[in-house]
C-alpha cells in the first residue's frame, strides 16, 4: 500500500468522521496442503460511509456475456489469438475524487500529529471502490485510443 501512495497522514476535518478498517488475514496453501505464503489485506468499513460525504456514485459497469461470446466467435473466425489480464490488487490503483478519511489501522504507527488517514487510493471495501477502478483503467485505455462499447459508458 504504501508502494501504491494509498494513504496520506492527516488531521480529520471538522465535519467529517473516519470510517473504520479491518484487517483480514488469509493463508495461502500449495497443492500438497503446506503453506505457501502469508497474505494480509486491509479492507475498509465501507457500510460505515455516509451518501453525500464519503461517496455519490457506486455504479460500475461489468461486460456483458453477449459482448465477450461475439469477441470470442470474431477471433475464433479469424484465427486470432486472445490473451486477458489479472491488474493485481487492482482497486488500489483507483484515484479517489471524493475525500474519505479512515482510522489508523491497527500496527500503523505515524510520525508527527496525525489523527486519521485520508484515502488517495481506494481499498476493498469502499461502496465506490469499483467504480473509481473503472474510471481509472477506463481513462488509461482510452489514452491508448481504445473505444468503450457505448451499451457499456458510466454516465457521470
Amino acid at each position: 500500500m504504501r508502494l501504491c501512495e494509498v494513504f496520506r497522514a492527516a488531521k480529520l476535518p471538522k465535519g467529517h468522521r473516519a470510517i473504520g478498517t479491518k484487517w483480514v488475514f488469509k493463508i495461502k496453501r500449495k497443492a500438497d496442503g503446506s503453506i505457501d505464503k502469508y497474505k494480509a489485506r486491509l479492507v475498509a468499513k465501507g457500510f460505515n460511509q455516509q451518501y453525500g460525504m464519503d461517496y455519490t456514485e457506486t455504479f460500475s459497469p461489468v461486460v456483458k456475456y453477449v459482448t465477450t461470446h461475439m469477441v470470442i466467435a470474431v477471433a475464433k473466425y479469424f484465427e486470432w489469438t486472445i490473451d486477458q489480464i489479472d491488474v493485481v490488487t487492482a482497486f488500489l490503483y483507483g484515484v479517489m475524487k471524493e475525500q474519505v478519511f479512515c482510522v489508523i489501522p491497527e500496527g500503523v504507527e505515524l510520525e508527527g500529529s496525525f489523527d486519521c488517514l485520508e484515502l488517495v487510493k481506494a481499498i476493498y471495501g469502499l461502496k465506490q471502490a469499483s467504480r473509481v477502478w473503472n474510471e481509472t483503467f477506463d481513462e488509461f485505455v482510452c489514452a491508448m485510443d481504445f473505444k468503450r462499447q457505448a451499451s457499456t459508458r458510466v454516465s457521470a
